[in-house]
C-alpha cells in the first residue's frame, strides 16, 4: 500500500535547449537595456564639431534621463534600441499608428544655465524634412544659455541674460583667419591642438586659412614666426569671412523678419524666451518670433497663421498664453554651430536629458593605434 498518496508527484525537469537558453538570455538583455535606456541613461556619440572644444567629434557619452525626469514613450510601436531607422538601413524603425500623450516623470533637478543638454531638434527641416514624432526627432546636443522667461541678447559675441553677461565656456571657440607664408602643416596643427583648417585664399603674398579655435590658441599662433596675422572672422564666405557689425543681417537668422530683426550670430536680440503661463500680444513681431511655437509645438490641434493673424479653432485671437517652457541652446563652437540663433527655441517636451560623462573618445583623424583619446575617459561634461 502507498502511504504517501497525499504527496504531489514531482514532474521531471525539462531541460531547455541551447537555442531556448540563448533566446531567453537575449530577450532579458534587450528588455533590461531598453528599460535602462528609457529610465536612466542613454549612449550618444558626437558627430559634428559644434561643441568643440568642450565635446569633440568622436566622443561617446552617456546622457542622464533621471536628472530632468525621463519622458514616457510617445511612439510605442518601435524596434527596441533603435531611433529613427533600423541599424545600417534606411528602413524606419517605427510605425506611428499609435501616438500616446507624453509625460515627464519627476527628476531631481531642472535645466540650469550652461547645462549641456541633449534634445530632439524641433524644425522639420533639420529632420530630413520628415515629420517624425517628438521622441524620434534628430538628437542635438548644445549648451543651454537661456531659460524660460529670460531676455537674451548677444553683443559682440558676448551673451547677456537679463542685461548681465553670463559665464562663457572655458574652451569656447570662434572662427579666425590665419595669415601665413605657407599653409600650416598637419604637424603644426597637431602641435597646436587644431583638428582642421580650411584654405580660403592663396596668392603670391601667402595663404589665408580659416580655423575654429579658442582665444588662447589664437594668441599662441600669433607668436609663431611664420604667422603674419591672426584675426577673428565670421563663418560667412559670401562676405569674405569679415566679422559682422551691429545691425547687419545674417541670412537665415531667427526670427525670419529682416525688417524687424536685422540680427546676426554676434549681435543678436533682445529676445524673450517663452515661459509656461506667460501671455503675449499677437502682432507681426510676436508671430515672427513665436508663431512656430504656437502652431507647431504647443499641441494646439487647430492653430494657424493667416494674413498676419493668429487663428485657433477658427477664431482670431489677440493674445496667447504659453502651455510649456522653452529654452535657447547654443554650441560652444560659436561660429560653427547650427543652433537656436538660426532655428529658434527648444520646447520642454523635446528635452531628452543632461550630458553626463564621456566613456570613450576616438579621434577620427588618427591611425588605429593612436586613435583612442585616453585622457578623455570618464570626464564629466561641464
Amino acid at each position: 500500500m502507498n502511504w504517501k498518496f497525499w504527496q504531489k508527484k514531482e514532474k521531471p525537469e525539462v531541460k531547455k535547449s541551447k537555442a531556448r537558453e540563448w533566446l531567453d538570455a537575449i530577450t532579458f538583455a534587450v528588455i533590461a537595456a531598453t528599460l535602462i535606456r528609457w529610465l536612466i541613461m542613454e549612449a550618444f556619440t558626437i558627430p559634428t564639431p559644434s561643441m568643440e572644444k568642450s565635446l569633440l567629434v568622436g566622443d561617446f557619452l552617456f546622457v542622464s534621463k533621471f536628472h530632468y525626469g525621463t519622458r514616457t514613450p510617445a511612439t510605442p510601436l518601435q524596434v527596441p534600441l533603435t531611433h529613427q531607422k533600423i541599424w545600417g538601413t534606411e528602413i524606419p524603425s517605427y510605425v506611428d499608428w499609435i501616438q500616446l500623450p507624453q509625460y515627464r516623470l519627476p527628476g531631481f533637478t531642472s535645466i540650469q544655465q550652461n547645462d549641456v543638454v541633449v534634445f530632439n531638434v524641433p524644425p522639420k527641416s533639420l529632420n530630413e524634412n520628415i515629420d517624425y514624432p517628438i521622441d524620434l526627432k534628430t538628437n542635438y546636443i548644445k549648451r543651454c544659455v537661456g531659460l524660460p522667461g529670460d531676455v537674451l541678447k548677444i553683443e559682440d559675441k558676448q551673451i547677456f541674460i537679463n542685461d548681465k553677461a553670463i559665464e562663457n565656456p572655458e574652451d569656447m571657440q570662434f572662427s579666425y583667419l590665419v595669415f601665413s607664408k605657407n599653409a600650416l602643416s598637419q604637424r603644426i596643427l597637431d602641435d597646436q591642438d587644431i583638428p582642421d583648417s580650411q584654405v580660403v585664399s592663396r596668392d603670391d603674398n601667402g595663404v589665408v586659412q580659416l580655423m575654429y579655435i579658442t582665444s588662447s590658441q589664437a594668441e599662441a599662433l600669433k607668436k609663431l614666426p611664420f604667422i603674419t596675422e591672426v584675426r577673428i572672422s565670421s563663418n560667412n564666405p559670401y562676405r569674405q569671412f569679415e566679422p559682422y557689425n551691429k545691425g547687419e543681417l545674417d541670412n537665415g537668422i531667427f526670427p525670419n523678419d529682416p525688417e524687424l530683426f536685422p540680427w546676426n550670430a554676434d549681435w543678436y536680440g533682445p529676445l524673450t524666451i517663452p515661459k509656461e503661463g506667460a501671455t503675449i500680444k499677437i502682432d507681426r513681431a510676436s508671430l515672427a518670433t513665436y508663431g512656430d511655437a504656437i502652431t507647431l509645438y504647443e499641441h494646439n490641434e487647430n492653430a494657424e497663421i493667416k494674413d498676419g493673424k493668429l487663428f485657433i479653432d477658427g477664431k482670431e485671437t489677440a493674445e496667447y498664453t504659453f502651455k510649456q517652457n522653452y529654452y535657447f541652446m547654443m554650441g560652444d563652437n560659436r561660429h560653427n554651430s547650427l543652433d537656436s540663433r538660426y532655428w529658434g527655441f527648444v520646447p520642454e517636451d523635446h528635452v531628452v536629458g543632461k550630458g553626463f560623462f564621456i566613456w570613450l573618445s576616438l579621434d577620427p583623424n588618427k591611425g588605429f593605434f593612436s586613435r583612442i583619446r585616453w585622457r578623455r575617459f570618464f570626464n564629466l561634461i561641464r
